[in-house]
């Protein structure tokens, strides 16, 4: 009897133990009574009817990543590649996750296919390559509204790899190989162009401060001989304006000396007498100058007589 007991409290304190629940953090447990939808533990500390109450899911609210095979597509220029993409998704409400939709990864992933098939289908093959961002959006946005009523929300999308046919990888190579060929050749041209316009602008240059130079050396000579021929007409009026000084002081001191009319044209027939300095061999006297001279003579036979 006492083992019976004992067994018997052994069992309660099991069911007991098996009634408490810690709900870790970032979890969601979904809670059955009797197979019908009780309630969602959040985090913390829970007690459960014993038998009739069941934890029937337990969920991850963290944000998931799911990465997806690639799918085969069709452009709108009938081009087929594969296309793989990377789903981010969140759980925001634990029973519509859990009675909303039987496998919701496998739900997920058809229709991340579909609906990349769709807008895919919408597209050429260039726009396919370069539009990746915009695939991405409308991705998102079509996933976000259908898992809406799933408790699941898309946070992102994106395309992870475009796997073109292998002969379009080929001419894609190809294409590539001959724009880069032409970029380096208009680049080379681009650059020989600029040379020669450098070298053309120095030359130019060179050209125009050279002119520039030559006209200051002009300038700077003209300059000089201006300044000679001032400095000699300056040194010519000086010289003259000293013969006059001085010719003008011999006159004031004859006539302060007393000298007559006579005098003064003797000292005109001195001056003649210089100019004719021996080499003139013809002087024409003017007649008042004659009558000097007769004077001249007689005053020289009044003094020989005495």
């Amino acid at each position: 009897m006492g083992a019976v007991v004992l067994v018997l409290l052994i069992l309660v304190v099991l069911i007991l133990a098996s009634c408490v629940k810690i709900v870790p953090q970032a979890y969601a447990y979904v809670v059955e009574r009797l197979g019908a939808y009780q309630g969602t533990w959040s985090v913390g500390l829970h007690i459960k009817m014993p038998l009739i109450d069941r934890v029937a899911k337990k969920i991850n609210l963290k944000e998931q990543v799911v990465d997806f095979a690639p799918q085969p597509v069709i452009t709108k220029d009938n081009v087929t590649m594969r296309i793989d993409t990377v789903v981010f998704f969140q759980i925001t409400d634990p029973k519509l996750f859990a009675y909303g939709v039987e496998n919701p990864i496998m739900a997920i992933e058809n229709l991340t296919a579909t609906t990349l098939r769709n807008i895919i289908g919408d597209l050429e093959l260039d726009q396919t390559l370069t539009s990746r961002e915009t695939i991405n959006t409308k991705m998102r946005a079509s996933l976000d509204e259908a898992t809406d009523p799933w408790g699941i929300k898309v946070n992102r999308v994106e395309l992870k790899n475009i796997i073109p046919p292998a002969e379009i990888q080929n001419a894609m190579e190809r294409q590539m190989k001959a724009e880069r060929e032409r970029r380096e050749a208009v680049t080379r041209a681009e650059g020989e162009k600029k040379a020669s316009v450098t070298v053309a602008e120095g030359k130019k240059e060179a050209a125009i401060l050279e002119a520039e130079a030559e006209k200051q050396s002009a300038i700077l000579r003209a300059e000089a001989q201006k300044e000679k021929m001032i400095r000699e007409a300056e040194g010519e009026a000086e010289a003259i304006l000293k013969v006059q000084q001085a010719t003008a002081d011999g006159i004031r001191m004859i006539r302060e000396a007393g000298a007559d009319e006579a005098v003064l044209r003797i000292k005109s027939l001195e001056a003649f007498e210089k100019a004719a300095d021996g080499k003139a061999t013809k002087i024409i006297i003017p007649s008042e100058i004659q009558g000097i001279a007769g004077l001249a003579a007689s005053v020289k036979e009044l003094v020989s007589d005495k």
